[in-house]
């Protein structure tokens, strides 16, 4: 059976642990941003319709969903830096499958991979995350998704230059899953090595997310309605509604995913010194000022300033939400990932939702609703405090870092 390392920890091997935790959250983001850049040409190659690729583009969330609650069993069978070395390594060598697929059919069941290794790593890592934040006692969430953004932003430049240059994305993401994989091998090599206490009862396989989680996944739902809303929809609401140019209507998107990720990465100081439930509050009024500039705006300059205020509003809520589930129970990896389920679940409606109102109203309406949701991190902020965090920073001095089993 499985046990826990013989000595706890030191501050210095925590601190590498969270630098290579941060690499693992990068070369996850440029996974996703190597596949979206190449999504036009994975659409020709397997010659599907704009309908039938909107079918298709569901099953990564189809997939995440099903099968992010095994990630709590792989980690107590293999280990904490076992599972995470070889989900990750799943997750970057799935990234091939898309482009290979030859028609529909091929195309759901790749996506549908490539988002069942997606979600059990994102939820491997986020568990070691919230460890590490726990043992250092203080934020690190926030960074580590703002260094996801960074990686997305990575893997986008690199697709963008190899779509501008033609290549085959076969051969594309061929090479940027070799080179993802090594060096998420090589980031794995430095996280923490958790194992499951000899005596702990196994977690299921498949259980329902506990109550906690549902509590707090609801906010997260909030923040990724909002995010997944404006990252779709932004460049269209400025060119249909503002009457833009197509340039300005794609550089609104920019500036949205730009204004988070410097939030992400900035985050963490700000939770430091305010604590998670006034950062979320404070966030909720940003995001909630922001889409009534959006819905209310009469200058294409204000509604961008508008979805700015959203994506800088909802940037650090998930990360957030992720520390607060890792905090709720006993069991971390099975909480984390029933919030992961949540936000993944919202991730994948609020795109079509936002154009199911639009075709029954208004796209002003449809962002009316993204406004109301926004309001409702300041209402949930709450379920959010960490009452798990210990009360005094961990003094450089220290020997030793107390032990926490995940």
């Amino acid at each position: 059976m499985l046990s826990e390392p013989a000595a706890a920890p030191k501050l210095q091997e925590l601190k590498r642990a969270r630098i290579a935790v941060a690499v693992v959250f990068c070369v996850h983001g440029a996974v996703t941003g190597s596949f979206a850049t190449r999504i036009p040409w994975i659409q020709d190659h397997a010659g599907v319709s704009a309908g039938q690729l909107g079918l298709a583009l569901a099953f990564p969330a189809l997939g995440a969903s099903v099968a992010m609650p095994l990630a709590a069993a792989v980690s107590h069978r293999l280990g904490a830096r076992n599972a995470l070395r070889g989900l990750l390594a799943l997750w970057t060598l799935s990234l091939i499958l898309p482009s290979l697929a030859p028609n529909l059919v091929t195309l759901c069941l790749g996506l549908f991979v490539y988002g069942a290794t997606a979600g059990m790593s994102d939820v491997a890592m986020n568990a070691l995350g919230v460890e590490i934040e726990n043992r250092l006692d203080r934020s690190i969430m926030s960074s580590l998704h703002g260094m996801w953004s960074a990686g997305a932003l990575i893997g986008s430049a690199v697709g963008t230059l190899a779509a501008h240059l033609g290549t085959d994305a076969r051969l594309h993401h061929a090479l940027a899953a070799a080179a993802l994989t090594v060096f998420g091998l090589i980031a794995c090599q430095g996280v923490l090595d958790l194992r499951s206490a000899p005596d702990e009862e196994a977690p299921p396989r498949f259980t329902l997310p506990p109550r906690s989680a549902l509590v707090i996944g609801a906010v997260g739902f909030c923040a990724v309605f909002a995010e997944g809303a404006s990252l779709d929809w932004s460049a269209v609401y400025l060119r249909d509604v503002m009457d833009t140019s197509a340039g300005l209507a794609a550089a609104s998107t920019t500036a949205f995913a730009l204004m988070m990720a410097i939030a992400r990465l900035a985050g963490d100081r700000i939770v430091d010194r305010f604590g998670p439930v006034r950062t979320v509050r404070t966030g909720g009024v940003l995001a909630t000022a922001g889409g009534l500039l959006v819905v209310t705006a009469p200058h294409p300059a204000l509604a961008m300033a508008g979805f700015g205020l959203i994506g800088l509003g909802v940037a650090v809520v998930v990360p957030l939400a992720f520390a607060a589930a890792g905090r709720s129970g006993p069991n971390p990896s099975q909480a984390i990932a029933g919030v992961a389920t949540i936000t993944y679940t919202s991730g994948l409606i609020a795109p079509s939702a936002i154009g199911a109102v639009a075709d029954v109203t208004s796209l002003v309406v449809s962002f009316g609703l993204v406004t109301a949701l926004a309001l409702g991190l300041v209402v949930g902020a709450g379920v959010l405090r960490s009452a798990g965090r210990e009360s005094a920073p961990v003094s450089p001095r220290d020997a030793a870092v107390p032990d926490r089993r995940p």
